[in-house]
């Protein structure tokens, strides 16, 4: 399935959800879902105590939630979902004031994204208002914006190159973080302070423009290359990586000072406090 990730605000609290192009449904994260219904400290054993009390839904479990890996501010995560007819099911076995809302909140959420495939800008004001309610200046949430375009074009093109989403673009995203910036993204979060969170919803306006003109210019070189093997792709990666290296040193040598920085969206006074560095970073699975 063709996924488009989000997190969506109900009462600004994060619901995790991911888009499934196929079928032209929202799928909600069930814990998600049932935190908001419960404001419980423990959503993940609610879910069992209602499990318990309700041997249908046990029994239909398997039918009603998909798991599947959402990628969020706080990365990629496997995680029990369903789509809004399951979640409606779910519903009826939690005793909620909020179950109402929420059943209305999940219908609107689900015509507003029939409505942004019609309209594309409505997709584009839908992201700048997620943003916002994190805190992130406008000047910032253009540049960010921008990136995301930069990147599906990069994406697009390996796609059409016959490249596979998951470790093929993780590793060469390695290469062009590491041409540029001299670091890979993992060693680029280690510095930043990051655990699970989006390196790129991490970085100043300077690293945003540097690593959009990395991925564009590997897009560019990609399309004149026409690159066959993973081989030639990485090489085409390292040049495209080289070009924002070149500006970036320009730029330092101007400045007299790194613009890479270990400052992240917290200490940018945007983002609640990061974790700890990570450990390891999993290439993601191919999940759509």
């Amino acid at each position: 399935m063709t996924q488009q990730n989000a997190i969506r605000l109900f009462e600004e609290r994060k619901v995790r959800s991911i888009w499934d192009d196929k079928s032209e449904e929202w799928y909600f994260a069930v814990v998600d879902v049932v935190a908001v219904l419960t404001d419980s400290v423990n959503p993940t054993d609610y879910i069992k105590k209602i499990k318990r009390r309700d041997p249908e839904l046990t029994k239909g479990w398997g039918q009603l939630v998909t798991p599947l890996v959402i990628q969020t501010t706080g990365g990629r995560q496997k995680v029990n979902c369903a789509s809004a007819e399951g979640i409606f099911r779910l519903i009826q076995a939690i005793p909620s004031p909020k179950a109402e809302p929420f059943k209305r909140w999940i219908a609107e959420v689900a015509a507003e994204r029939l409505d942004q495939m019609q309209d594309p800008e409505l997709s584009i004001r839908q992201a700048m208002q997620d943003y916002k309610r994190l805190g992130y200046s406008d000047n910032w949430i253009n540049q960010r914006l921008k990136s995301i375009e930069i990147r599906k074009e990069l994406t697009d093109e390996w796609k059409r190159r016959g490249l596979e989403e998951g470790m093929q673009f993780a590793v060469l995203t390695d290469i062009i973080y590491k041409a540029w910036a001299d670091k890979t993204a993992k060693e680029y979060k280690c510095f930043k302070g990051l655990k699970k969170e989006n390196l790129r919803d991490n970085m100043t306006n300077r690293e945003l423009v540097l690593n959009m003109l990395a991925e564009v210019s590997t897009k560019d070189i990609s399309e004149e290359a026409e690159p066959q093997t993973m081989n030639q792709h990485m090489d085409v990666a390292r040049r495209g990586g080289n070009v924002a290296r070149t500006a970036r040193m320009q730029l330092e040598k101007e400045l007299g000072h790194s613009v890479i920085s270990p400052q992240n969206a917290k200490e940018i006074g945007t983002l609640p406090p990061p974790g700890h560095c990570q450990k390891e970073d999993t290439p993601p699975k191919k999940q759509h």
